[in-house]
């Protein structure tokens, strides 16, 4: 049974208070050819203090935190990082007219974005955030998972509790199927960027490869997670909070959350092959800030990266 057939989506009504640009916050970013520039400079600390509104917005926030990830060699960084990158491809699509109703995709995306920075800003102000958030931000302090084991618990996080919630916050009630065919085309947005991560990972861990040999990799599943599945099963979320009361939703949202949680769990310690994962993380990189780096690269700096290793 799905995380999503489990129960379905997310905690409270996101109230994000994120930082609309990185002024004023003592972060020195600048964007280059091959994504953010790394400046040395005062810590960054997350600030809650508006909530983004574009997606523009969220990138900035996106921007800061990165930074922050810099600065402390943190590996909250690395999912950062790679959302930051869907968030451009995101953003690039809605102004080349990839998706039929741009400025309703903007809506999604920001408030999508959202529950992330509220779930992250909580943890780091020492708040509890979902347990889903909770246990992929945990796993940022266990230098034994993989990077693509961190990569996939945020994804999972954010995919399979946040987004059939935010979907719903967009176009709530009868309202939704407006959404559904930029919901879907999204699917390519996301599909465009498979083959850099790929690159990515296998850049700064060169027996990811090996996954299948230690039966953590079929053609849909990767260490316990399947993204096809995740995103049909938040769109099944989205469905069941528009024609639910309102007023069961704290609990539908808390009974997907404890689901998502468990499977997140499953992506970070899976009851089979740990001795290999072992020996795949044995071979990464292990210059946190490097891993970054690369992360936040663009496809040809990481056909650079990858052709040095």
């Amino acid at each position: 049974m799905t995380a999503a057939e489990m129960v379905n989506a997310g905690t409270r009504s996101p109230h994000i208070h994120a930082p609309k640009s990185t002024r004023g916050t003592g972060l020195r970013v600048t964007l280059g050819r091959h994504g953010p520039r790394f400046a040395a400079g005062p810590t960054c600390y997350y600030l809650r203090q508006m909530t983004p509104k574009t997606i523009q917005d969220v990138i900035s926030a996106l921007d800061a935190i990165v930074q922050q990830a810099h600065e402390n060699a943190s590996r909250l960084g690395y999912f950062a990082a790679l959302y930051r990158r869907v968030t451009c491809a995101v953003r690039d699509g809605i102004a080349n007219g990839q998706f039929q109703n741009g400025p309703l995709m903007e809506q999604l995306d920001v408030n999508f974005a959202n529950r992330y920075l509220d779930a992250l800003a909580t943890y780091q102000s020492g708040g509890t955030p979902p347990r889903s958030w909770l246990a992929a931000f945990k796993a940022c302090d266990d230098g034994r998972r993989l990077i693509l084991q961190q990569l996939l618990a945020g994804m999972n996080a954010h995919i399979n509790l946040d987004l059939g919630i935010a979907a719903a916050q967009t176009r709530p009630g009868k309202r939704l199927p407006e959404l559904k065919p930029d919901f879907d085309q999204i699917n390519g947005v996301l599909g465009d960027l498979i083959g850099t991560v790929a690159a990515e990972i296998a850049a700064v861990s060169p027996l990811i490869g090996n996954l299948e040999a230690i039966g953590l990799r079929d053609e849909t599943t990767i260490v316990n997670f399947d993204m096809t599945a995740a995103r049909n099963n938040a769109w099944c979320t989205a469905q069941r909070l528009a024609i639910e009361p309102s007023a069961l939703h704290p609990l539908t949202i808390d009974g997907l959350d404890l689901a998502v949680s468990v499977a997140g769990n499953a992506i970070l310690y899976p009851l089979e092959g740990e001795v290999g994962l072992a020996v795949i993380g044995s071979a990464e990189v292990s210059d946190v800030r490097q891993v970054i780096e690369v992360l936040s690269q663009t496809d040809d700096a990481v056909g650079q990266t990858a052709g040095a290793n």
